[in-house]
């Protein structure tokens, strides 16, 4: 997931590689979608230069996507294997990434796409996470077992802290998925132990723990205010963390778990933080918005909880009259016929049928791109698909009980 900065819209990534444009304004309505590619996995989006959208993934490319074409407009090879993290700096003009071979490698954000301007500090260990410091002088990265801080200017790591370096019984490393550099100076870790750990980097001790979770802790995302951190675990529970005062009045402050949401069923994947909301994804597919109910005037439906559990495109198409169904998929679409009953009875009685569903016709799509839209004529005797450069077109007949599909 990514928010932009003051942004009112939310880019969100599929594992298929599709990647989908979510409207604040207009009631979070799913407002484009970029069609997925077989060799596109996005496993970072981030938002630069205002309102251009970059992702990268396991390919070990950066590519910027077309909003008005919905498509990938250019893609630049980052040259450390694949890419598991990459952040945008405060101003948007420079991107951040992290590499499988345990660099960090900065890339200038210029006009018609993005070049590349150095290497930092390399060590070993792939970068799972990323963060920039509010003043841009420096970046933390999370990897397994260590969060090291480099320093912008110079490029050299000016900090290098063990994350587990008083659990030494635990037998199995301990991976950073989730890491913020604050204003205040400290750096917020989420790690695989299942804690939300402060520290103070500059001198690379431990400020407070938080176990929040028996499972890994997976995502984090501050505030803008950075007064509230959301963080999503393996378990399908996502955490809310306030910056609150000791004694009323006082000015000492310190963060506090208030509150644990149980909205997936699996994994989540990322959460992103909003100026009113919470936002998360899962493995469950599922989009869950939860509004601040601090931040809203009156309860109603802006206060409502939001969750987006079925697609907003149409994926299967109906031919009435022939009485089959069309169902897409990202590389192959499926023909069905309807089963069939001689009785009758009222709503939600389960009756005997008299034929089974049947499955006609597998199509699969050629080619890495996934297909973008398909619908059956109410004949039946057409099929019809379209990915993100081409339009396919079949003929269907049947006969008896066999079905020939030819390609026009």
């Amino acid at each position: 997931l990514a928010c932009p900065p003051r942004g009112g819209r939310l880019a969100l990534a599929r594992t298929d590689g599709a990647v989908e444009i979510y409207n604040f304004a207009a009631n979070y309505f799913q407002e484009k979608v970029i069609p997925g590619h077989e060799a596109r996995s996005v496993e970072a989006l981030c938002w630069a230069a205002g309102e251009r959208l970059f992702g990268a993934g396991l390919g070990g490319a950066i590519t910027e996507y077309d909003l008005a074409g919905l498509r990938a407009a250019h893609s630049v090879d980052g040259g450390g294997g694949p890419i598991w993290s990459m952040a945008a700096n405060g101003s948007g003009t420079q991107l951040a990434i992290g590499c499988e071979d345990g660099s960090v490698k900065l890339f200038q954000v210029v006009p018609g796409g993005i070049q590349f301007e150095r290497n930092l500090d390399r060590r070993k260990g792939r970068i799972l996470c990323l963060s920039w410091h509010p003043s841009d002088t420096h970046i933390a990265a999370g990897s397994i077992g260590a969060l090291r801080v480099f320093d912008v200017c110079s490029g050299q790591t000016v900090q290098r802290i063990m994350v587990n370096y008083h659990m030494r019984k635990a037998n199995r490393e301990c991976v950073v998925w989730g890491i913020a550099f604050l204003a205040s100076g400290a750096v917020v870790t989420a790690d695989s132990f299942g804690r939300v750990q402060f520290w103070d980097w500059q001198r690379g001790t431990l400020q407070e723990s938080h176990t929040v979770s028996t499972s890994a802790v997976l995502s984090l995302a501050v505030s803008e205010k950075e007064d509230s951190i959301v963080v999503g675990t393996s378990t399908g529970a996502t955490y809310q963390f306030q910056l609150l005062p000791v004694r009323m009045g006082g000015l000492e402050k310190r963060w506090v778990r208030t509150k644990p949401f149980q909205h997936h069923t699996h994994d989540v994947r990322a959460v992103a933080h909003s100026s009113t909301a919470l936002i998360s994804g899962g493995l469950d597919a599922q989009l869950v918005i939860r509004p601040l109910m601090e931040k809203m005037q009156k309860k109603g439906y802006e206060a409502a909880l939001r969750k987006f559990t079925f697609p907003h495109r149409r994926l299967v198409s109906c031919a009435r009259k022939a009485r089959l169904l069309l169902f897409q998929f990202s590389q192959h679409l499926e023909l069905w016929r309807l089963g069939s009953t001689n009785e009758t009875g009222k709503d939600g009685e389960v009756l005997p049928l008299r034929r089974v569903p049947e499955h006609l016709v597998q199509l699969k799509s050629k080619g890495p791109e996934h297909i973008y839209c398909s619908c059956v004529s109410p004949c039946g005797s057409w099929i019809a698909y379209s990915t993100a450069s081409r339009f396919h077109l079949y003929r269907v007949r049947y006969q008896g009980d066999s079905v020939s599909v030819t390609k026009v």
